[in-house]
């Protein structure tokens, strides 16, 4: 049986983000306070308002206390949470259920990760000891069979495949190119990203998402006291979190062109919402675009065209800005980078700007004011094995 969710009971009334990159001059506690200071202030509250604290980070602390310290916290349960990339959007399902529960009458989901300095390389694992049968190979070389499994199911021309992962990356850093917060702010031409070198398969670096230091947070409250903090809070319609048993990869029909529990959370976040026409009626998207080929594939799975036609969709502009479904507005992980703890909080916090129409004009989705409802994606793991989270939420 599916979630029954927790449709209009919970609303979230303040946000906060910090710019994503390599802030080298800053750790993990400067980053947590930047970010929680500016969603106390967009909520109008204190941190001593705040009854519970739900802090998602994946490599960066062990427990609560790593957030207690930084924002001086005295009395208060901080509960650490941990699930792969989907670590900040936990957070946050966690801290709204926990209201909606009626446990708390306020809580604060944030996320943060500190990792360009602090002796890992990228964002691997940590050295879990296993029987030896575990995959071996990057993030990027699983992701990376997506693309020609793609074009081999549905007939696709390698160099229009080729073209159409370069367009999705054009268009998101151009998205990003106009965010202040975004680690990386300049565009590319597709021209210029097909001419890229490969690195991981037929991948450039530029298929690819970067590392980052950054956080991000939200306060949610019952919905029926939403009012009281802000005129335009943004109301929960759904949280659906899946997480797949590994079986894609003992499979041997498993082709690489579609993510099982990315579907199926979909499935349950519109049941729990009431979307029926998802292409229809969504605002905008905010995908875990961790590789090109990921955000082509998402968009099927997430109900936004059918299957073997993303890659067609992604060349029309159906998912730029001004397009009939905007994907990535900020910039995605792709201009963004990816501070596990915190990259499912930015991706609900350009929801929060678009929705409330505080977007800047030059990346204004071009369905603002006319659609009310906004979906955000957040995965964690690779191809195969799996956890994927998607909300909804809306204005109304």
């Amino acid at each position: 049986m599916a979630s029954h969710g927790i449709a209009d009971r919970v609303a979230i009334i303040g946000m906060g983000c910090t710019r994503f990159g390599e802030h080298w001059d800053k750790g993990l506690d400067e980053l947590l306070q930047a970010a929680a200071g500016e969603t106390f202030s967009s909520a109008g509250v204190t941190k001593d308002d705040v009854d519970a604290y739900w802090f998602g980070t994946a490599q960066s602390a062990m427990s609560g206390i790593a957030l207690a310290k930084p924002l001086g916290l005295a009395g208060k349960p901080v509960t650490r949470v941990e699930n792969y990339c989907a670590t900040g959007s936990e957070a946050l399902r966690q801290a709204a259920y926990a209201v909606a529960s009626g446990a708390y009458d306020m809580a604060m989901a944030i996320g943060g990760e500190k990792v360009k300095d602090g002796g890992y390389q990228g964002l691997n694992a940590f050295p879990i000891p296993g029987d030896g049968t575990a995959r071996s190979v990057t993030a990027a070389a699983m992701f990376s069979m997506v693309a020609p499994a793609y074009a081999r199911k549905y007939g696709v021309d390698t160099g229009e495949m080729k073209k159409a992962l370069a367009r999705v990356a054009s268009k998101n850093h151009r998205n990003g190119a106009r965010n202040p917060r975004a680690q990386f702010r300049k565009e590319y031409s597709v021209e210029a990203l097909c001419a890229m070198p490969a690195v991981a398969g037929g991948l450039s670096v530029f298929d690819c998402a970067g590392v980052a230091d950054g956080a991000a947070a939200a306060i949610v409250v019952r919905a029926e006291d939403a009012r009281k903090y802000t005129d335009k809070p943004l109301i929960i319609k759904a949280l659906s979190l899946v997480a797949g048993n590994g079986g894609g990869l003992e499979d041997p029909s498993y082709d690489y062109t579609t993510f099982p529990e990315v579907a199926a959370s979909a499935r349950d976040a519109y049941a729990q919402a009431g979307v029926k026409d998802p292409r229809r009626e969504l605002a905008m998207v905010e995908c875990h675009d961790c590789f090109t080929p990921t955000e082509v594939v998402l968009t099927e799975d997430l109900g936004l065209t059918g299957r073997g036609t993303a890659w067609t969709e992604v060349l029309k502009g159906t998912f730029d800005l001004e397009g009939e479904v905007p994907v990535n507005p900020d910039g995605g992980l792709k201009a963004f980078g990816h501070p596990v703890g915190a990259s499912g909080l930015r991706m609900m916090f350009e929801a929060w700007l678009q929705l409330r129409g505080e977007a800047p004009d030059d990346r204004r989705i071009s369905t603002c004011g006319n659609r009310k409802l906004a979906l955000t994606h957040n995965l964690g793991g690779y191809p195969g094995e799996m956890v994927s989270f998607v909300s909804i939420v809306g204005v109304e």
